[in-house]
């Protein structure tokens, strides 16, 4: 069975990422959340790809804004979070809950709910592609903040994704990697594979490339939110016997 083509595409709102996902076999096409409708129907067009579903990680406005239209424009199907707390979000005509699945493009998409960043963060996994994308849950080298949740719902989220295959290919939906590295070697700052990781990121942004996205095996060597058990870091921040909740939730706190 073919792979899916997954196409990443900046656009202007907060170092924003749109991701569009293709079936070359089945001709469905998705995209991961919509910030901004004109954006992804550019996106579209460019591909020459006919919109059929619309895949919401979480409500945030940078996520969101353009759902409506865009649903409008192409007679979308909606998925999203199966939560009607806090800001609903409009127009979704399927609600997921974690483990739940659904067929795309010939394919099982799972669902993981990652809660922490807001309440309603859900993940969309492509097992068979070994794919995953994750809205805000984690960045390269950085996660999401907890504007809703608490540190230890984000520890508990990340150790879900910390258990998917190393090889899982992780696309996350903001460009926030040289600032997020230069905060990670404060807090890790003997790790080689960091090091390295940021000599070749920089080399990235200065010809405009993006570093989205990136395995979860690179981030297990590099990524400080997803190491609180690590012995350096619990060194460097002086909890060598610390619970790894209160290592993560250091490490969250001192990132701000």
């Amino acid at each position: 069975m073919s792979t899916f083509e997954i196409h990443q595409f900046p656009f202007v709102w907060d170092d924003n990422y749109g991701v569009l996902i293709h079936s070359p076999e089945t001709g469905e096409t998705a995209c991961i959340d919509c910030g901004d409708a004109k954006a992804y129907q550019a996106a579209l067009d460019e591909k020459g790809w006919d919109l059929t579903h619309i895949f919401i990680t979480h409500h945030h406005a940078d996520h969101t804004t353009g759902v409506l239209e865009l649903k409008a424009q192409n007679n979308a199907t909606v998925i999203g979070p199966d939560y009607l707390g806090g800001s609903p979000i409009k127009g979704i005509d399927q609600r997921v809950k974690d483990g739940a699945t659904f067929q795309f493009g010939g394919k099982e998409i799972q669902v993981i709910y990652t809660p922490g960043h807001t309440m309603d963060l859900i993940c969309y996994y492509i097992p068979e592609d070994g794919v995953i994308f994750v809205g805000d849950t984690l960045f390269a080298m950085g996660c999401g903040k907890h504007f809703e949740g608490t540190p230890a719902m984000i520890w508990e989220s990340l150790k879900k994704i910390h258990a998917l295959p190393e090889e899982t290919l992780i696309y996350c939906s903001h460009e926030y990697t040289q600032e997020n590295a230069a905060f990670a070697i404060q807090i890790d700052p003997d790790n080689e594979a960091l090091k390295a990781r940021m000599v070749e990121i920089d080399l990235k942004r200065a010809d405009d490339i993006p570093t989205v996205p990136f395995t979860l095996q690179t981030e297990l060597a590099t990524n400080p939110f997803l190491r609180a058990n690590d012995a350096g870091i619990r060194k460097q921040l002086g909890m060598e016997e610390a619970d790894e909740v209160d290592v993560f939730t250091e490490i969250r706190i001192r990132r701000g």
